[in-house]
């Protein structure tokens, strides 16, 4: 079995921006999880949230939301 390189892709200070993020990824078939969505909500603009995907999935999840 092979380990996948994950990476965070983006940070939101809101636990509900990182969850509709997360949606657009996943509808498009990318394999997408959020770090930090408890801490992110109990310290708001503290700890963000994390979206994360595999390396292979970066560009086009970045391109998907508009990230550069």
């Amino acid at each position: 079995m092979q380990t996948e390189e994950l990476v965070v892709i983006a940070e939101y200070n809101s636990s509900v921006e990182a969850e509709m993020a997360k949606s657009i990824l996943s509808c498009a078939g990318i394999r997408v999880e959020i770090r930090n969505s408890l801490m992110s909500n109990i310290y708001p603009g503290v700890i963000p949230s994390q979206l994360v995907v595999a390396s292979e999935d970066a560009e086009q999840a970045k391109e998907l939301l508009k990230i550069r």
